[in-house]
Protein backbone atom coordinates (compact mmCIF):
# COMPACT_ATOMS: atom_id res chain seq x y z
CA UNK A 1 0.00 0.00 0.00
CA UNK A 2 2.18 3.09 -1.48
CA UNK A 3 1.45 6.67 0.20
CA UNK A 4 0.32 9.96 -1.61
CA UNK A 5 2.67 12.89 -0.30
CA UNK A 6 0.48 14.73 2.41
CA UNK A 7 0.47 18.32 3.72
CA UNK A 8 3.99 19.24 5.37
CA UNK A 9 4.57 18.55 9.20
CA UNK A 10 5.08 21.06 11.36
CA UNK A 11 6.70 21.38 14.86
CA UNK A 12 4.61 19.93 16.80
CA UNK A 13 4.95 16.84 14.38
CA UNK A 14 8.73 17.10 15.76
CA UNK A 15 7.81 16.81 19.31
CA UNK A 16 5.07 13.69 18.83
CA UNK A 17 8.26 12.26 16.84
CA UNK A 18 10.31 12.92 19.95
CA UNK A 19 8.32 10.98 22.17
CA UNK A 20 7.84 7.88 19.94
CA UNK A 21 10.83 7.14 18.61
CA UNK A 22 12.90 7.39 22.15
CA UNK A 23 12.83 4.17 23.43
CA UNK A 24 14.58 2.99 19.96
CA UNK A 25 17.08 5.58 19.72
CA UNK A 26 20.59 7.40 20.90
CA UNK A 27 19.97 10.57 22.25
CA UNK A 28 23.45 11.45 20.55
CA UNK A 29 25.88 13.50 22.16
CA UNK A 30 26.65 17.40 21.32
CA UNK A 31 30.32 18.48 21.57
CA UNK A 32 31.24 22.35 22.47
CA UNK A 33 34.07 22.64 20.60
CA UNK A 34 37.08 25.57 19.74
CA UNK A 35 38.40 24.97 16.13
CA UNK A 36 40.59 27.67 14.51
CA UNK A 37 39.52 30.42 17.42
CA UNK A 38 36.11 29.81 16.61
CA UNK A 39 33.25 28.39 18.84
CA UNK A 40 31.53 25.16 17.33
CA UNK A 41 29.07 22.80 18.33
CA UNK A 42 29.14 18.99 16.32
CA UNK A 43 25.99 16.84 16.98
CA UNK A 44 27.59 13.40 16.60
CA UNK A 45 24.64 11.69 14.87
CA UNK A 46 26.97 10.04 13.22
CA UNK A 47 26.88 7.60 16.49
CA UNK A 48 23.32 6.79 15.92
CA UNK A 49 22.07 3.74 16.03
CA UNK A 50 22.68 2.18 11.74
CA UNK A 51 25.29 4.88 11.51
CA UNK A 52 22.88 8.07 10.56
CA UNK A 53 19.91 9.81 11.74
CA UNK A 54 17.76 8.19 9.19
CA UNK A 55 16.68 6.05 12.01
CA UNK A 56 14.70 8.34 13.18
CA UNK A 57 12.64 8.96 10.19
CA UNK A 58 12.43 5.12 9.53
CA UNK A 59 11.05 4.77 12.95
CA UNK A 60 8.83 7.88 12.96
CA UNK A 61 6.72 6.49 10.12
CA UNK A 62 6.52 3.23 10.96
CA UNK A 63 5.21 3.81 14.08
CA UNK A 64 2.87 6.50 12.82
CA UNK A 65 0.56 4.45 10.48
CA UNK A 66 -1.17 0.73 10.01
CA UNK A 67 1.77 -1.45 10.68
CA UNK A 68 2.70 -3.07 7.56
CA UNK A 69 3.32 -6.71 6.38
CA UNK A 70 6.32 -5.46 4.72
CA UNK A 71 8.36 -2.59 3.98
CA UNK A 72 9.74 -1.96 0.82
CA UNK A 73 12.00 1.33 0.42
CA UNK A 74 14.76 2.46 -1.79
CA UNK A 75 18.29 4.17 -0.69
CA UNK A 76 21.29 5.33 -1.71
CA UNK A 77 23.04 3.57 1.56
CA UNK A 78 22.08 4.92 5.00
CA UNK A 79 18.17 5.23 4.61
CA UNK A 80 18.12 1.46 3.10
CA UNK A 81 19.97 0.84 6.93
CA UNK A 82 17.62 2.73 9.05
CA UNK A 83 14.68 1.47 7.68
CA UNK A 84 16.22 -2.31 7.76
CA UNK A 85 16.95 -1.53 11.54
CA UNK A 86 13.62 0.01 12.44
CA UNK A 87 12.11 -2.85 10.75
CA UNK A 88 14.30 -5.21 13.09
CA UNK A 89 13.71 -3.31 15.89
CA UNK A 90 9.79 -3.79 15.29
CA UNK A 91 9.58 -7.41 13.97
CA UNK A 92 8.85 -6.24 10.34
CA UNK A 93 10.12 -7.84 7.17
CA UNK A 94 12.00 -4.91 4.43
CA UNK A 95 13.23 -5.47 0.92
CA UNK A 96 15.51 -2.54 0.30
CA UNK A 97 16.45 -1.30 -2.76
CA UNK A 98 19.66 0.17 -4.20
CA UNK A 99 21.51 1.48 -6.88
CA UNK A 100 24.22 -0.70 -8.51
CA UNK A 101 26.99 1.28 -7.33
CA UNK A 102 26.03 0.91 -3.74
CA UNK A 103 28.94 1.48 -1.37
CA UNK A 104 29.45 -2.54 -0.12
CA UNK A 105 29.81 -1.20 3.65
CA UNK A 106 26.01 -0.16 3.13
CA UNK A 107 25.07 -3.12 1.20
CA UNK A 108 26.39 -5.69 3.81
CA UNK A 109 25.29 -3.60 7.08
CA UNK A 110 21.65 -3.54 5.24
CA UNK A 111 21.56 -7.12 5.32
CA UNK A 112 23.18 -7.68 8.03
CA UNK A 113 20.06 -5.68 9.52
CA UNK A 114 17.98 -8.70 8.52
CA UNK A 115 16.96 -6.57 5.24
CA UNK A 116 16.24 -8.55 1.69
CA UNK A 117 18.70 -6.39 -0.59
CA UNK A 118 18.05 -5.42 -4.21
CA UNK A 119 20.45 -4.21 -6.39
CA UNK A 120 18.55 -2.08 -9.35
CA UNK A 121 19.67 0.70 -11.88
CA UNK A 122 22.55 3.51 -11.90
CA UNK A 123 20.98 6.17 -9.97
CA UNK A 124 18.25 6.28 -6.71
CA UNK A 125 15.88 7.42 -8.82
CA UNK A 126 15.92 4.06 -10.80
CA UNK A 127 15.95 1.44 -7.50
CA UNK A 128 13.53 4.19 -6.17
CA UNK A 129 11.03 2.95 -9.33
CA UNK A 130 11.56 -0.23 -9.08
CA UNK A 131 11.09 -0.28 -5.54
CA UNK A 132 7.67 1.69 -6.03
CA UNK A 133 6.85 -1.09 -8.19
CA UNK A 134 7.33 -4.24 -5.77
CA UNK A 135 5.52 -1.51 -3.34
CA UNK A 136 2.20 -2.30 -5.30
CA UNK A 137 2.00 -5.90 -3.98
CA UNK A 138 -0.62 -6.49 -0.89
CA UNK A 139 0.20 -5.70 2.49
CA UNK A 140 3.25 -3.63 1.39
CA UNK A 141 4.76 0.04 2.44
CA UNK A 142 6.32 1.98 0.55
CA UNK A 143 8.90 4.20 3.07
CA UNK A 144 10.02 7.64 1.26
CA UNK A 145 13.55 8.52 2.22
CA UNK A 146 12.51 12.15 2.64
CA UNK A 147 9.17 13.08 0.85
CA UNK A 148 6.91 11.89 3.91
CA UNK A 149 5.91 13.94 6.58
CA UNK A 150 6.90 11.34 9.29
CA UNK A 151 9.65 10.93 7.97
CA UNK A 152 10.41 14.94 7.92
CA UNK A 153 9.27 15.02 11.72
CA UNK A 154 11.72 12.32 12.97
CA UNK A 155 14.54 13.80 10.95
CA UNK A 156 13.69 16.95 13.09
CA UNK A 157 14.63 15.90 15.84
CA UNK A 158 18.28 16.06 15.73
CA UNK A 159 17.75 19.69 15.76
CA UNK A 160 15.29 19.10 18.55
CA UNK A 161 17.81 17.61 20.67
CA UNK A 162 20.36 20.60 19.69
CA UNK A 163 18.33 23.34 20.78
CA UNK A 164 17.37 21.33 23.86
CA UNK A 165 20.73 21.07 25.27
CA UNK A 166 21.86 24.29 23.88
CA UNK A 167 19.45 27.16 23.84
CA UNK A 168 22.59 29.18 22.57
CA UNK A 169 22.58 27.96 19.48
CA UNK A 170 21.93 30.50 16.68
CA UNK A 171 22.42 28.23 13.30
CA UNK A 172 22.19 24.67 12.50
CA UNK A 173 24.35 23.10 9.07
CA UNK A 174 23.61 19.46 7.69
CA UNK A 175 24.28 18.45 4.81
CA UNK A 176 21.49 17.86 1.89
CA UNK A 177 20.39 15.21 -0.09
CA UNK A 178 16.52 14.88 -0.75
CA UNK A 179 15.84 17.62 1.99
CA UNK A 180 14.48 15.57 4.90
CA UNK A 181 16.55 16.61 7.85
CA UNK A 182 16.78 19.80 6.48
CA UNK A 183 13.25 20.43 5.89
CA UNK A 184 13.31 18.49 9.80
CA UNK A 185 15.70 21.17 11.37
CA UNK A 186 13.81 24.29 10.35
CA UNK A 187 11.08 23.19 12.01
CA UNK A 188 13.20 21.97 14.90
CA UNK A 189 15.14 25.12 15.16
CA UNK A 190 12.56 27.22 16.56
CA UNK A 191 13.25 30.19 14.12
CA UNK A 192 17.57 29.95 13.94
CA UNK A 193 18.64 29.93 11.01
CA UNK A 194 19.16 26.20 9.09
CA UNK A 195 22.18 26.56 6.43
CA UNK A 196 21.58 23.54 4.04
CA UNK A 197 25.08 22.38 2.36
CA UNK A 198 25.50 20.27 -0.64
CA UNK A 199 28.71 19.19 -3.04
CA UNK A 200 28.89 21.51 -5.29
CA UNK A 201 28.15 19.00 -8.56
CA UNK A 202 25.28 17.14 -5.92
CA UNK A 203 23.03 19.87 -5.37
CA UNK A 204 19.46 19.25 -5.90
CA UNK A 205 17.92 21.68 -3.42
CA UNK A 206 20.58 24.66 -4.70
CA UNK A 207 19.32 24.19 -8.31
CA UNK A 208 15.62 23.86 -6.75
CA UNK A 209 15.57 27.27 -5.19
CA UNK A 210 17.14 28.66 -8.54
CA UNK A 211 14.26 27.13 -10.13
CA UNK A 212 11.49 27.95 -8.03
CA UNK A 213 10.52 24.14 -7.72
CA UNK A 214 12.09 20.90 -7.65
CA UNK A 215 13.92 19.94 -10.68
CA UNK A 216 16.22 17.11 -11.77
CA UNK A 217 19.95 17.77 -11.03
CA UNK A 218 23.46 16.16 -11.88
CA UNK A 219 25.15 13.50 -9.17
CA UNK A 220 28.55 13.84 -9.35
CA UNK A 221 30.73 13.97 -5.93
CA UNK A 222 32.42 11.18 -4.00
CA UNK A 223 29.15 11.66 -1.26
CA UNK A 224 27.04 11.37 -3.71
CA UNK A 225 25.86 7.36 -2.36
CA UNK A 226 24.24 9.76 0.84
CA UNK A 227 23.25 12.86 -1.27
CA UNK A 228 22.79 11.58 -4.26
CA UNK A 229 19.17 12.60 -4.55
CA UNK A 230 18.11 13.56 -8.28
CA UNK A 231 15.55 15.99 -7.07
CA UNK A 232 14.83 17.14 -3.97
CA UNK A 233 11.30 16.37 -2.70
CA UNK A 234 8.31 18.17 -2.71
CA UNK A 235 7.34 18.24 1.24
CA UNK A 236 10.69 19.13 1.96
CA UNK A 237 10.97 21.96 -1.04
CA UNK A 238 7.71 23.58 0.55
CA UNK A 239 9.16 23.65 4.14
CA UNK A 240 12.61 25.16 2.62
CA UNK A 241 11.13 27.31 0.84
CA UNK A 242 8.89 29.20 3.46
CA UNK A 243 11.88 29.17 6.11
CA UNK A 244 15.13 31.32 6.54
CA UNK A 245 17.18 28.76 4.94
CA UNK A 246 20.89 29.78 3.40
CA UNK A 247 21.93 27.49 0.72
CA UNK A 248 25.41 26.92 0.80
CA UNK A 249 27.64 24.60 -1.97
CA UNK A 250 31.31 23.18 -1.39
CA UNK A 251 33.89 21.14 -3.40
CA UNK A 252 34.71 17.60 -2.94
CA UNK A 253 38.28 18.99 -1.93
CA UNK A 254 37.04 20.71 0.69
CA UNK A 255 34.26 18.53 1.87
CA UNK A 256 37.61 15.36 1.99
CA UNK A 257 39.66 17.86 3.24
CA UNK A 258 37.08 18.54 6.23
CA UNK A 259 36.60 15.08 7.13
CA UNK A 260 40.46 14.57 7.59
CA UNK A 261 40.12 17.58 9.82
CA UNK A 262 37.30 15.86 12.28
CA UNK A 263 39.89 13.22 12.26
CA UNK A 264 42.84 14.88 13.36
CA UNK A 265 41.54 17.30 15.33
CA UNK A 266 38.69 15.43 16.82
CA UNK A 267 39.34 11.40 15.80
CA UNK A 268 35.91 11.78 14.58
CA UNK A 269 35.19 9.46 11.93
CA UNK A 270 32.45 10.52 9.54
CA UNK A 271 31.55 9.44 5.52
CA UNK A 272 31.95 12.56 3.45
CA UNK A 273 28.40 13.57 3.81
CA UNK A 274 28.79 14.15 7.12
CA UNK A 275 31.65 16.62 6.56
CA UNK A 276 29.88 18.61 3.96
CA UNK A 277 28.58 21.30 6.80
CA UNK A 278 32.03 21.33 8.61
CA UNK A 279 33.32 21.84 5.16
CA UNK A 280 31.17 25.22 4.88
CA UNK A 281 31.77 25.87 8.45
CA UNK A 282 35.31 26.28 7.93
CA UNK A 283 35.32 27.84 4.77
CA UNK A 284 33.29 30.64 6.80
CA UNK A 285 30.13 30.05 4.79
CA UNK A 286 27.65 29.53 8.04
CA UNK A 287 26.56 32.48 9.96
CA UNK A 288 26.37 32.55 13.65
CA UNK A 289 28.08 33.33 16.91
CA UNK A 290 27.86 29.62 18.06
CA UNK A 291 26.65 27.31 15.08
CA UNK A 292 25.89 23.45 15.45
CA UNK A 293 27.60 21.37 13.08
CA UNK A 294 25.38 18.30 12.50
CA UNK A 295 27.71 14.90 11.50
CA UNK A 296 24.79 13.12 10.45
CA UNK A 297 26.49 9.69 9.10
CA UNK A 298 29.66 7.51 9.37
CA UNK A 299 28.42 4.30 6.92
CA UNK A 300 31.58 4.07 5.42
CA UNK A 301 34.90 1.95 4.78
CA UNK A 302 37.60 4.48 6.23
Amino acid sequence: MSEAPAKPPGPAAVAAAAATIAPYIRHTPLLRAEVDGRPVLLKLEHLQRSGSFKLRGALTALLGGDRPEHVVTASGGNHGLGVATAAGLLGLPATVFVPEAVPETKARRIEEAGARLVRRGGTYAEAAAAATDAAAEPGARYLPAYDHPDVIAGQGTVAAEVVAEAPDVDAVAVAVGGGGLAAGTVLAAGGRVTVAVEPEHCCALHHALAAGEPVDAEVDSVAASALGATRVGELPFAILTAADVHSVLVTDDELLAARERLWDEFRLLVEPAAAVPFAAWLAGRVPGELPCIVLCGANTDR
